[in-house]
């Protein structure tokens, strides 16, 4: 049971590190030219919705691994 645990923490934070690194290093330099002043907003509304969306595909992702963890714990 330990080592099952300890592999959803791992994961968990591969997630975390791999998301954190993603946003810095491709969502972080996007930049929108042609709305005038509003070029700020429009970059900041895209990086924003890009964020959530990962947000929620790592919850999809740490859901089904732990689901899976417990379908292997109870069977064994």
């Amino acid at each position: 049971m330990r080592k099952n645990i300890y592999g959803f923490l791992f994961g968990m934070w591969l997630l975390m590190l791999l998301g954190g690194g993603i946003v810095v290093t491709i969502l972080g330099p996007i930049e929108i030219s042609g709305f005038g002043d509003a070029n700020w907003l429009i970059a900041s509304i895209i990086k924003a919705v890009i964020a959530i969306i990962l947000v929620i595909i790592w919850i999809l992702v740490l859901s089904k691994l732990k689901n899976w963890i417990f379908q292997k714990e109870i069977q064994s």
